[in-house]
């Protein structure tokens, strides 16, 4: 069997070796012509400066007689050397005393010995007579044309690149024919008589050993080839047995796999119903839960509209004249409705937090001052107790944080009254610092203390240490769980460390950034302005105590304790139980504050204050939302609506008092009210 000529082995190794051989070749010529180069540079250095010491000495007699024929006859001998293309003599006086000059020879090379050794080289010696070695007699300046040098240069170059390419090609020459004839002729030798090798009978043919290579690689080679063919007979002996055994084996394996096949899809098909089941009982989980939570969020709503105004009313009933046992019965009932709205209120974040609809601020706050005001917040109850609650604040805690503060107090204001709460000795301490890029608080009581098993159970709904707990100290067990729900929330971790008897340390973290408030920011962390974080412009004074305000509220018990309020604080009072009732009072009389409740029939607060906002003459109207309880979706939609500000329900005298005198209309005095 031929092969074509490239393919062949004999040319492959000639190429190879060749290429190699002329790399080599090359890198040694390179070198060869590299010493060569320099050697032309310091022979042309070495030539210029034996001639111009050989003129120097004529040349200084020449200028110290001021000669100047033979000054000329000095120029042109100068001029007669190959390579020189000006010479000249200057005298003293930097002027020309004699020159000469000749063109510079032109080639179509010249450009590489310009390259090489630059175009011309200017040399330069002083003259003077060994008599008067002080006198300056003037210089010979000789231009030499490098050229000369370089296309010596050149020209040897030349001549070692074809010389070495020369021998390279003879030598690919040679190596091709030995090669051929040692390897690729007895090669293709062996590949002919291997080509006629029958798959079916491979064991008839043997290989012959070519001439003069029995003891070499390809001997050797085609030995193993022979051994190779005489063992295939036994192979092929197996091989027929074999294939009649898989023969026999074939339709017994098809049907295994088409058994099994029909096996693994029926489990298949049970495991995707069995997926698919579990996949439905998971959403309908997921559903029920969102129901529940839902449901929870819903009746808290409906259960606080009423309560509110319980509160609202027994509140008024204490500022009037009461006996001590009436008003002891009357601040009985208020602080039970009030720990009930607490107890809802938890109970309501709980459900947000379960149906994914409590939203999270992130506004620069003072954690400092966050926990100064928790503390004095709760240092009555601990004082009733005769117990201590101290602060032990980190000196180097920042100043400000971005978080959301009110969830922040709602953690620690319901961590300090479990610990007050639980503390009958000693006292509570109130700890916090910042390292890692994470805001550490922690709250550490010597009470009562939790056994390992109630370590388990304290964040679970409606759960606490144990059944005695409950009895001993009451509480519904809702408030560390929604602390931990609101750190979760925050994307940090809340940590318990109990022992029965010997107090509890919890420790809130927080991964809460750092704001670098300036002057302003600094100002807006340290002094609050407005729950919606508007800054009302400042109000003038003068003369004119009452205000006509528009109360737009449609259950009539809030609308009672609102009214007396307002009354009180000595403001003119008018009410709307809708959003489209307040929009027709407002086109009949003129009115400087709105208190617009935020869930209505008919219309609500919010298109009611849209609908507003459309009038110019109303554009500046203050319009304070009132709602049952405020999350970061309520005040945004307070802002998206157009209200100024928001108060909560249960209505507080000093809240109202607040927030009118903070958006009181211009000219209109700050009012403080009768108490």
């Amino acid at each position: 069997m031929s092969k074509r000529f490239k393919q062949r082995l004999s040319y492959r190794l000639t190429r190879d070796t060749v290429l190699v051989a002329m790399a080599l070749g090359l890198v040694l010529n390179f070198i060869q012509i590299t010493l060569d180069y320099f050697s032309a540079r310091e022979s042309l250095e070495s030539e210029i400066h034996a001639l111009m010491d050989i003129s120097t000495s004529p040349a200084s007699q020449i200028a110290y007689n001021i000669d100047i024929r033979l000054a000329e006859e000095l120029l042109d001998g100068l001029l007669r050397h190959p390579a020189t293309i000006d010479a000249r003599i200057i005298d003293s006086d930097n002027e020309p005393m004699a020159a000469s000059s000749k063109s510079s020879p032109t080639s179509s090379y010249r450009w590489v010995s310009d390259l090489l050794f630059g175009s011309d080289r200017v040399f330069r010696h002083e003259l003077r007579v060994p008599q008067l070695e002080d006198l300056p007699l003037g210089e010979l300046v000789v231009t030499i044309d490098t050229f000369h040098y370089g296309a010596q240069f050149l020209e040897r170059a030349g001549y070692t690149l074809m010389s070495g390419l020369f021998k390279t090609l003879i030598l690919s020459a040679a190596l091709f024919l030995i090669f051929y004839f040692v390897l690729t002729r007895p090669m293709l030798n062996v590949i002919s008589a291997l080509s006629q090798v029958r798959a079916n009978s491979p064991e008839k043919v043997r290989l012959p050993i070519p001439h003069n290579h029995r003891e070499d690689e390809i001997g050797t080679m085609v030995g193993v080839i022979n051994q190779h063919l005489e063992t295939m007979d036994a192979s092929l002996a197996q091989l027929r047995h074999a294939e009649s055994a898989m023969k026999n084996y074939s339709t017994q394996l098809e049907q295994e796999v088409e058994d099994r096949t029909r096996e693994i899809s029926e489990k298949n098909q049970a495991l995707q119903r069995g997926n698919r089941a579990l996949v439905k009982a998971k959403e309908d989980a997921v559903r029920r839960a969102r129901a529940r939570a839902s449901f929870l969020a819903s009746m808290s709503h409906e259960i606080r509209t009423p309560l509110n105004g319980v509160l609202g009313l027994l509140g008024l009933a204490l500022e009037g004249d009461l006996d001590s046992a009436e008003r002891n019965r009357l601040e009985i009932a208020l602080n039970a409705g009030e720990n009930l709205l607490e107890l809802l209120n938890d109970i309501l974040d709980i459900s947000k937090v379960e149906a994914g609809k409590l939203s999270l601020e992130n506004i620069p706050f003072s954690v400092r001052q966050l926990i100064e005001e928790c503390a004095t917040l709760h240092t009555q109850q601990a004082r009733r107790k005769n117990i201590y609650l101290i602060n032990e604040i980190d000196p180097d805690l920042p100043e400000s944080f971005l978080g959301d503060p009110t969830r922040v107090r709602q953690v620690l204001n319901n961590l300090l009254s479990n610990a007050i709460k639980f503390t009958d000795e000693g006292g509570v301490r109130i700890r916090a610092g910042y390292s890692g890029g994470s805001l550490r608080i922690g709250v550490v009581d010597t009470g009562i203390g939790m056994s390992k098993e109630g370590l388990d159970r304290i964040f679970s709904p409606f759960s606490q240490a144990d059944a005695d707990t409950t009895r001993l100290y009451g509480g519904t067990g809702l408030g560390l769980t929604l602390c931990r729900q609101l750190v979760e929330r925050m994307h940090g971790q809340i940590l318990v460390d109990s022992r029965e008897g010997s107090g509890t340390h919890f420790t809130v973290i927080l991964p809460l950034a750092v704001h670098d408030a300036g002057p302003a920011d600094a100002e807006s962390v340290a002094s609050p302005k407005n729950r919606l974080g508007i800054t009302p412009e400042p109000s003038q004074t003068d003369t004119d105590q009452p205000l006509s305000i528009l109360l737009v509220e449609d259950n009539q018990v809030n609308q009672l304790v609102a009214t007396s309020l307002l009354k009180k604080l000595g403001h003119r009072t008018d009410h709307a139980e809708n959003g489209e009732e307040a929009i027709h009072a407002l086109e009949r009389k003129h009115y400087d504050m709105v208190l617009m409740d935020c869930q209505m029939p008919v219309m609500d607060g919010y298109a009611a204050t849209q609908r507003i906002r459309q009038n110019p003459d109303w554009k500046n109207l203050p319009i304070i939302a009132v709602t049952a309880n405020v999350m970061q979706g309520d005040r945004e939609d307070c802002l998206a609506s157009g209200m100024n500000d928001y108060i909560t329900k249960p209505y507080k005298c000093d809240e109202l008092r607040a927030v009118i005198n903070r958006w009181r209309p211009p000219g209109a005095p700050e009012h403080s009210g009768p108490a």
